[in-house]
């Protein structure tokens, strides 16, 4: 049976969005930027490759036509480069990861590239008539479904009895994990540092300037958070234009909006070995399921006990867990009901203290996944996220 490998791993640091280093940056040339080093790295001629597969969740009108096509061309790769772009939300990039590797496992596909990326600053905006996107029949039926997710983080704490404080310690063993890694260097070995020119608004005068900056981390961690700190934020919500006061979720213990951009390099298991190279480890399967929408931060609990089952594993089996912190409730709830040891958990921290891209953290993910694997020695690695709209995504990979 084809085996499909990854090979390599390469990404941009993630910027804050609207007021970090991205901020007036294209889509396109993060992931270029993401798909050139990735490709650099696999060691292999860029007409190799058969298919680029990027996942990204906010694609405006005609902002990004087919924006894995734009970032393939954008990374010097030749016009016979396919490209195809795929959206199921914040498991975006997971999913490209997924859809990279079937390639090459049911379509006799070689080599392919699977990512994401997501540049919020330049594209998510506020409507000016949301109701122009919305379907009548699912406003009166599935209202539930055009929920903001904020809204539905506060379900889950609410429904399953997900307490604030609980919220807040999980945000803040997030952001010390993250400083730790950060200080350690762990992260090192998947970004590669990226020049870019930074918008500056003056609060005062309302004078823009442009300046020149390079990011070599992710500017994302608050290392200087403490447990009070994130007590005293205030909890609220948009409702369309409208901001609500909320009971549990705030700017600390949910996920942070950002910019960023992650390729993965995947090998035909033969063809690897052939070339004599050392892969990060295996892609071996994806699973997929739906819950209420209302709740979709559980979609986790989901897709995980089906991917499980279905390969023959216990939540035991696994050494290292990736789950996307979203939101603290979610990510909380999740973790407990599945049975996951907190050791074994976002290790070096999640999006709450790293930052979320939508369609870039779960590619991100898996490139994290494995070379941690590797660090820790450990066997399995799975990747899962909530998605909204009631999903939730679980990936099974193997260290090698």
């Amino acid at each position: 049976m084809r085996e499909a490998l990854i090979v390599s791993t390469a990404r941009t640091p993630i910027g804050r969005a609207y007021r970090g280093a991205f901020n007036d940056t294209q889509a396109q040339v993060l992931g270029g930027h993401a798909i050139s080093h990735a490709v650099a790295r696999a060691k292999i001629e860029p007409a190799e490759i058969d298919d680029v597969v990027m996942g990204a969740a906010m694609q405006q009108g005609t902002t990004y036509l087919n924006v894995a096509r734009q970032s393939a061309l954008r990374a010097g790769l030749p016009t016979s480069v396919a490209g195809m772009t795929l959206d199921r939300q914040c498991a975006s990039g997971l999913m490209a990861v997924a859809t990279a590797a079937n390639q090459i496992v049911a379509n006799g596909v070689p080599i392919t590239v699977g990512g994401g990326l997501e540049s919020i600053s330049l594209v998510q905006t506020p409507a000016l008539n949301q109701d122009r996107f919305r379907d009548p029949w699912l406003v009166r039926n599935r209202p539930d479904l055009y929920m903001s997710m904020i809204e539905t983080a506060e379900i889950v704490a609410e429904r399953y009895g997900i307490s604030r404080e609980a919220q807040d310690a999980f945000a803040l063993e997030s952001q010390r994990r993250t400083a730790a890694a950060q200080a350690s260097g762990i992260f090192d070995d998947e970004i590669v540092p990226l020049e870019s020119v930074m918008r500056v608004k003056d609060k005062q005068t309302g004078e823009e300037r442009f300046v020149e900056v390079r990011l070599d981390r992710d500017e994302g961690n608050r290392p200087e958070t403490t447990l009070e700190g994130l007590s005293a934020l205030k909890p609220v919500f948009a409702d369309g234009q409208i901001v609500r006061q909320g009971k549990f979720v705030t700017a600390g213990n949910a996920s942070q909006l950002s910019d960023g951009a992650s390729a993965c390099v995947l090998m035909e298991s033969k063809l690897c070995e052939q070339r004599g190279l050392v892969p990060l480890g295996a892609y071996r399967g994806m699973a997929v399921a739906g819950c209420d929408p209302d709740e979709m931060g559980i979609g986790p609990v989901f897709a995980v006990s089906k991917l499980l089952k279905a390969y023959g594993l216990t939540v035991d089996d696994v050494g290292l867990w990736e789950l996307n912190e979203a939101f603290a409730s979610q990510a909380v709830y999740c973790r407990d009901r599945l049975g996951i040891d907190p050791a074994k958990l976002n290790v070096n921290g999640g999006a709450i203290s790293v930052g979320h891209p939508y369609g870039m953290s779960g590619a991100r993910l898996v490139g994290h996944a494995l070379i941690e694997g590797k660090r820790r020695h450990v066997r399995y690695a799975v990747v899962t996220m909530c998605v909204g709209g009631g999903m939730g995504v679980a990936g099974l990979f193997e260290v090698l």
